[in-house]
C-alpha cells in the first residue's frame, strides 16, 4: 500500500509506472477485437494460435538483443522508445489484410513488446537503488491496471464506436503523447555498470524447480485468459454483446490489479508460502466458475483466477531470491524466465487444443494444471516446514 502511496504522489515513480499500465492499454484494446479478427481473416482456433505464437516468438527474438541496447543507450531512453515504438506498431495487427501480414505484425509487436518489458523493468529496479525504494510490486499492479482500464473503456465504446481502427488508434495516441509528456521524468536514467550479468545454468533449476514450475503454469493462465477470455465468452458461454463479452478481461485484471496493490499485508501475516497456496486454491475455485459457462459466473470466475494469481508471482520472486545457494539476481531470473516462457506458449497452446476438441477443453486443461501448481506449492511448504 505504501508503495503505492509513493507512485501516485511522486512523478518521479508514477511516470515508469504508466509504462507498465500502457503497456496493458494496448494489449487490452487488441484482445477486444481478436474476435473480430478472427472472423475477418476466417481463421480456426489452430490459425489463430499460430499467429498469437508469431506474437511469442517476437517476444523471443527480442531477448536475444535488448539486454544489449538498454546497456548502450541507458534504461530510460530505452523505456521511452519501446513503449512509443509498441503503441504505434499495435495498430496494423487490426488492419492486417491477411494471415501472413497479421502473423508479421504480431511478430515485431512481440519484439516492441518483450524490449520494452526488459527496459521498463531495469529501469524500475535503477529508480529502487538510487532512492532506497520499493515500488516494483505497486508498478506491476499498474500493469493490470492497464488492463482494467482497456477493458473498462471498451465496455463503453466498443458498440456505439463500432470502429476498432479508430479505437486502437484513439488507444495509441492517448499512450503516445502521455508517455512522451512524463518520459522526461526518466529519460535520463542509465544503468548500474557495475551490476553482473545472470547467465542460466541448470544447476540453477534443481532449488528452484517447484517455483518454476508454479511461474510456468501462473503466468500461463494470464496469457491465455488475456487472449482468450473473450472468444470463451462469446463461442462457449454464448454471450452475443461485445461489450458484455468484454467483461470477463475487465473482471480479470481489475481484481489481480486490486490483489497486487494490497498483497503485502497479506505475506506479511500469513507468510509467502501460505499467500501462494491460498492465492492458487482462490484461482482453482475461479476456473470452476469459468467451466459452469454461465454468463455472470464466468465473468466472476475470470476475476477470482486474477485475484487470486495476484499475489503468487511476486511471493515466488520473493522466496526464489533467498533461496541458499545461489544468487539472488540467479533466483529471480530463472523463476521469471519460466514464467515468461509460460506466458508466451499458453496463447498458442489453447488455440491447438481448442481445435482438437474445443475451447472449453482447453480451460479445463489450464484448470487441471492449476491443480498440479497447487499440488506442488502444497509439496514445498511441506519440505519447507519439515526442514
Amino acid at each position: 500500500m505504501n508503495s503505492l502511496v509513493q507512485l501516485l504522489r511522486h512523478r518521479r515513480y508514477f511516470a515508469p509506472a504508466w509504462v507498465f499500465a500502457s503497456l496493458n492499454i494496448m494489449i487490452g484494446t487488441w484482445v477486444l477485437y481478436i474476435p473480430r479478427v478472427k472472423d475477418k481473416l476466417q481463421l480456426t482456433d489452430s490459425s489463430l494460435g499460430a499467429a498469437l505464437f508469431c506474437l511469442g516468438l517476437g517476444t523471443l527474438v527480442a531477448l536475444l538483443f535488448s539486454s544489449k541496447i538498454i546497456k548502450g543507450i541507458g534504461a530510460g531512453q530505452a523505456t521511452r522508445a519501446g513503449i512509443l515504438s509498441f503503441a504505434i506498431l499495435f495498430v496494423f495487427p487490426l488492419v492486417s489484410p491477411s494471415f501472413l501480414l497479421l502473423c508479421l505484425s504480431l511478430f515485431l509487436v512481440g519484439i516492441a513488446s518483450c524490449f520494452t518489458d526488459i527496459a521498463m523493468n531495469a529501469l524500475v529496479s535503477e529508480i529502487e537503488i538510487e532512492d532506497d525504494i520499493h515500488i516494483m510490486r505497486a508498478s506491476h499492479g499498474f500493469f493490470s491496471l492497464g488492463g482494467a482500464m482497456a477493458a473498462l473503456i471498451g465496455y463503453f465504446v466498443i458498440e456505439p464506436l463500432d470502429n476498432p481502427l479508430f479505437h486502437i488508434a484513439g488507444a495509441s495516441c492517448l499512450v503516445v503523447l502521455s508517455n512522451l509528456w512524463l518520459s522526461k521524468e526518466y529519460a535520463s536514467i542509465q544503468l548500474n555498470k557495475q551490476e553482473s550479468e545472470t547467465r542460466f545454468s541448470i544447476r540453477l533449476l534443481k532449488p528452484l524447480l517447484g517455483f518454476a514450475i508454479i511461474a510456468f503454469i501462473v503466468m500461463g493462465s494470464e496469457g491465455a485468459i488475456e487472449q482468450w477470455s473473450k472468444l470463451y465468452l462469446e463461442e462457449i458461454v454464448g454471450v452475443f454483446s461485445e461489450k458484455t463479452a468484454g467483461l470477463g478481461f475487465l473482471s480479470f485484471s481489475a481484481l489481480m490489479a486490486l490483489g497486487r496493490f494490497f498483497g503485502d499485508g497479506l505475506s506479511k501475516r500469513l507468510g509467502a508460502h501460505k499467500v501462494i497456496i491460498g492465492g492458487i486454491l482462490l484461482a482453482l475455485l475461479g476456473y470452476f466458475g469459468v467451466l459452469i459457462a454461465s454468463q455472470w459466473a464466468t465473468i466472476l470466475g475470470f476475476g477470482v483466477i486474477g485475484l487470486g494469481f495476484s499475489v503468487v508471482i511476486p511471493e515466488l520472486l520473493r522466496l526464489a531470491g533467498k533461496t541458499k545457494g545461489i544468487t539472488s539476481a540467479e533466483g529471480i531470473s530463472v523463476v521469471a524466465g519460466a514464467g515468461f516462457i509460460g506466458f508466451l506458449v499458453s496463447p498458442p497452446f489453447v488455440g491447438f487444443v481448442a481445435d482438437i476438441f474445443t475451447l472449453k477443453g482447453s480451460f479445463t486443461a489450464l484448470t487441471i494444471a492449476a491443480g498440479l501448481a497447487f499440488v506442488v506449492s502444497f509439496l514445498i511448504n511441506t519440505v519447507n516446514r519439515n526442514s
